[in-house]
């Protein structure tokens, strides 16, 4: 149904917020899963529809909503999926941050274009954070030769279990391994390279190091510096834990044994609830231009699932708006670093 958003994996924390917000902006929210029953009981109120991933596809296709929001796990197999059922004029929003699902996306800019979708990719805490902060540098500056951003988030732990899209997500990026940007190439690295202990304004150290992640690339098309790394506080940064990466990612190449270890793990369960380790979480970017100036900068969120609920949500509404443009794009690439203020960010001198 025209003006409708449609929210995947609603019953998710992040999908649940994200229809929070949503309806509390007065829109026509559907809220989608596998069971009617925990949908009815996590997001009340609110029209539900329920079936297997094709099964929503084939009425995405049918109902045509005006934007899709996908927060279904793995966002290499399902964002390419959802992002195709979308019919013409129906805009497509995920929170994912696999490379590879940026790949597939960006892949699909020209086909979107010529039928009037937009696909955003990414809108979530990592990755709206470190590339709003890193076009808020380059403003009105020359393309720079150097490039690092640093995702450092803070997010409390809820009991219960881990969850598909947030296993798939920890599954392929310790498959793919690491990635960075050289000589204008991505080229793959060891996952815990480039290791870098960091102070952040409010005083925290953190050691944060490179990964292969829709960051690294959405820094690399905002920027277009031939050297560019995408690092995380969530990489392996001890030598023993660079190698046990490095093993397990050998292993979860073999056919069939990502799919299975992404199933185990999102079964894994907390008892008990952890507040976030520390007040903020923060995107950082550090530039370097050919005249060998450098410029820094760091953009302050709260806690980062809410602020990915918050993103998520201010970018489908407005797309919902008719404020985008056909295309694939990152959040802050299609709306300007503005967009992650809009979330609830700030920008830190």
């Amino acid at each position: 149904m025209a003006g409708e958003i449609w929210v995947l994996g609603a019953t998710g924390r992040v999908g649940r917020e994200a229809v929070q917000r949503l309806r509390q902006a007065g829109t026509e929210v559907v809220a989608v899963g596998r069971d009617r029953e925990r949908l009815t009981r996590t997001v009340p109120d609110t029209r539900a529809v329920t079936g297997s991933l094709d099964e929503v596809c084939a009425r995405l296709a049918a109902e045509s909503p005006a934007v899709v929001i996908n927060t279904v796990g793995p966002f290499a197999a399902t964002a390419p999926q959802v992002a195709r059922a979308c019919p013409a004029g129906t805009h497509y929003i995920d929170v994912g941050n696999e490379l590879s699902a940026f790949e597939s996306l960006h892949a699909m800019h020209r086909e979107a274009a010529a039928t009037g979708r937009t696909l955003v990719c990414g809108a979530g805490f990592g990755v709206l954070a470190t590339e709003s902060i890193l076009l808020h540098l380059l403003a009105g500056e020359e393309q720079p030769s150097r490039v690092r951003i640093d995702a450092l988030a803070s997010v409390a732990v809820e009991p219960g279990a881990l969850g598909e899209a947030l296993a798939a997500t920890i599954v392929h990026a310790l498959r793919d391994g690491g990635r960075e940007v050289r000589q204008g190439r991505l080229v793959p690295t060891r996952a815990g390279g480039a290791a870098e202990r960091l102070t952040t304004p409010d005083g925290d150290a953190v050691t944060t190091a490179a990964m292969g992640s829709g960051e690294l690339f959405a820094a690399w098309q905002a920027s277009g510096a031939p050297s560019v790394i995408g690092a995380s506080a969530l990489a392996p940064t001890t030598p023993a834990a660079r190698a046990a990466t490095s093993a397990v990612g050998g292993l979860l190449r073999l056919p069939g044994l990502a799919g299975f270890a992404t199933r185990r793990l999102a079964r894994v369960t907390t008892t008990t609830a952890r507040e976030r380790p520390r007040r903020s979480s923060w995107g950082r970017a550090r530039v370097e231009w050919p005249s060998g100036r450098v410029r820094e900068g760091w953009l302050r969120t709260g806690e980062g699932m809410t602020f990915t609920a918050d993103a998520v949500a201010e970018v489908a509404l407005r797309l919902a708006k008719g404020e985008g443009r056909p295309g694939a794009y990152t959040p802050a690439r299609l709306f300007g670093p503005e967009v992650a203020l809009a979330a609830g960010a700030e920008f830190v001198a």
